[in-house]
């Protein structure tokens, strides 16, 4: 059985390759990113690691898709696909404090890369889920995406693209377990956490909890581990608890 990890460049993304890789010695792990190379040199020499080029704001090509399925051949079979693509902010935007900060260009890469980039993934690997065994698929999602905790406003973008997020994991907890059970599909919300998405941010997060990756990681696979089909369509945090959508 094979972990899937999209976004494995990025701090949550590494810390959960790792995490997997000490926890699942020997279990093939596939790392999806935009360059490969820039994956640190323990993860990527490692012998159970296959990396592929992949970006999550263009359309999945049929290569991608075809090296995908190359590289499940041997064992067949998703055990996890783990979405921690993301997108807060760049050299081209940044999260949007007023109305008239809104730029159409932005809002469509956030939800290309935030929402959209997860379909089109479990689209191309839900071959993979049959099997007798538990398939769990998560999308690293934000407390910010739910719609009913939004007290602050702002940072439409990236509010609009998690919630657009949440909705597609709600449709798939529905349609793939009736299609490939045994299969669990939640989002998670993996706290605020250091790394560059957060970087710019440090006056705020001075008055928040701050996890390091590493902690985030095992927060998340603490989790994962002890899904099970009854959890299906749930909204999780980090620490176990339900978030209202």
């Amino acid at each position: 059985m094979t972990t899937i990890i999209a976004g494995i460049s990025g701090a949550i993304g590494k810390a959960l390759a790792e995490r997997y890789l000490d926890d699942q010695a020997g279990q093939p792990l596939i790392g999806l990113c935009r360059h490969p190379d820039q994956v640190p040199e323990p993860i990527r020499g490692h012998e159970s690691v296959t990396l592929l080029p992949w970006q999550a704001n263009v359309p999945l090509s049929e290569s991608v898709a075809e090296r995908l399925q190359q590289a499940l051949a041997p064992s067949g079979k998703v055990s996890n696909l783990i979405y921690a693509a993301g997108l807060l902010h760049d050299e081209q935007m940044f999260p949007e404090k007023r109305l008239e900060d809104l730029d159409p260009d932005s809002m469509a890469r956030a939800f290309q890369v935030n929402c959209v980039g997860f379909g089109m993934l479990v689209q191309a690997l839900a071959p993979g889920f049959r099997g007798q065994h538990l398939t769990r698929v998560a999308a690293i999602s934000a407390k910010v995406g739910s719609i009913s905790d939004n007290q602050f406003g702002g940072w439409y973008a990236y509010r609009c693209s998690k919630a657009a997020l949440n909705m597609l994991v709600r449709n798939l907890s529905i349609e793939l377990p009736r299609r490939y059970a045994p299969l669990t599909c939640v989002a998670l919300h993996p706290g605020t956490t250091e790394s560059p998405l957060s970087a710019p941010f440090g006056q705020s997060l001075a008055k928040l909890t701050v996890h390091r990756p590493e902690e985030t990681a095992r927060n998340l696979h603490d989790i994962l581990g002890s899904l099970s089909e009854a959890d299906n369509g749930r909204f999780i945090s980090w620490d176990g608890t339900d978030l209202p959508w």
